[in-house]
């Protein structure tokens, strides 16, 4: 039995082929609610103004920043554009410690703003966080994206979700946005997962090419 939010294209496309069963769980769970999702370009004001709109519903932000080498300097930025705020920075190479007591901070509220990688983008359920903004949202998958979009939302407070890209973004890029900004409404997972069946492609299922050598172990190991 496999669970997924989004199917990887190789696994949506052997389910659509008959390889695998398919079930889809398309029901909600109840009083939620579809997250607001926008793209724009980053910017100082930008991203100011989504804090402060959710800080003044009392609400706290995830800003999804993931590059380890310049997230630090990026958090120091955003102090300067929002000092009342109190912000924290989580990502995969701080030790356990450090990792645990910046998000006990933010579980406890202590923390305003967590600036972090995608280490957030699974396992985190935090009704009270519902902005998110996800610098260079450009450079994510679609898959990556809608989980990451998932972390907020999860009350009866309507989300947002801002993509922040800069001006010129690939063809590819353009087409995973408008993906997700089409599919906002609750229990979209299959319909983001076929897009990206679409713009991917189903990849191999035989040969050396495809991860596992299923050549080496045979079909019916592989599934």
């Amino acid at each position: 039995l496999a669970l997924s939010a989004t199917p990887i294209p190789r696994t949506l496309q052997m389910a659509l082929s008959g390889v695998r069963d398919m079930s889809v769980m398309a029901t909600p769970p109840s009083d939620r609610l579809a997250v607001r999702t926008t793209v724009c370009q980053a910017s100082e004001s930008r991203v100011r103004d989504a804090i402060r709109q959710e800080l003044r519903r009392d609400g706290q932000c995830y800003l999804i920043h993931n590059r380890v080498e310049t997230i630090a300097r990026y958090a120091e930025r955003l102090r300067t554009w929002v000092p009342e705020a109190k912000i924290g920075v989580a990502h995969g190479q701080m030790n356990v410690e450090q990792l645990e007591h910046v998000l006990v901070g933010f579980i406890e509220r202590r923390i305003d703003v967590l600036v972090c990688t995608s280490i957030v983008e699974n396992g985190i359920d935090l009704p009270n966080v519902n902005t998110m903004l996800i610098d260079r949202a450009d450079r994510f998958g679609l898959a990556q994206l809608y989980q990451l979009r998932g972390r907020v939302g999860r009350s009866d407070v309507r989300a947002n979700c801002l993509l922040m890209v800069p001006e010129d973004v690939t063809r590819d890029a353009r087409r995973r946005l408008r993906v997700l900004v089409e599919n906002t409404e609750l229990g979209s997972g299959f319909k983001v997962a076929a897009a990206d069946l679409e713009i991917r492609g189903g990849g191999n299922l035989l040969g050396a090419a495809q991860s596992g050598n299923i050549d080496q172990v045979g079909y019916e190991t592989w599934i």
